[in-house]
């Protein structure tokens, strides 16, 4: 495809409670995991656990690469949202969990599902883990031209 680039800015995805592919690398080659994210003091927050595959496959070697998209094929939307470079495993903080979760469940967490919550994501588990992406490189690919040819559906 041969158009002008339209860059947008990396916020408008960071902030919304997509999914983002998690890339990394093991010696039987790539894999990818989809992961919910947050985005805070320049650098993306994802949820591990000690034992989870992507943790040892990070720990074994940290460069990854992420990758967000929104798709709205009824308005005509596509943005494409990529982030490289070195990751880390940290520790679970669970304020920073919270707020993770609340990107994704809402802010009232009287009414987040308790089975989900102590089953699933069991916030102060010592062994869960956080995984940090402060990207080297960033690129945005707005595609929102499918739909209406040259002029972008989005902005």
């Amino acid at each position: 495809m041969h158009h002008m680039a339209r860059p947008f800015e990396p916020e408008h995805l960071l902030q919304k409670p997509l999914m983002a592919i998690l890339a990394t690398r093991c010696p039987h080659g790539p894999r990818t995991a989809p992961v919910w994210f947050l985005w805070q003091d320049g650098a993306l927050w994802m949820l591990g656990d000690v034992g989870g595959s992507s943790v040892q496959r990070i720990e074994d070697d940290p460069s990854v690469s992420v990758e967000i998209t929104e798709f709205d094929p009824a308005r005509g939307i596509l943005l494409h949202l990529g982030l490289r470079g070195t990751a880390e495993v940290q520790l679970m903080q669970p304020n920073l969990f919270r707020q993770l979760l609340t990107k994704y469940l809402g802010p009232a967490e009287d009414r987040w599902n308790p089975w989900f919550i102590a089953q699933i994501a069991r916030i102060d588990d010592p062994d869960g883990r956080l995984i940090r992406l402060r990207p080297d490189s960033v690129f945005t690919n707005n595609g929102s031209f499918f739909l209406t040819g040259p002029e972008l559906a989005w902005p």
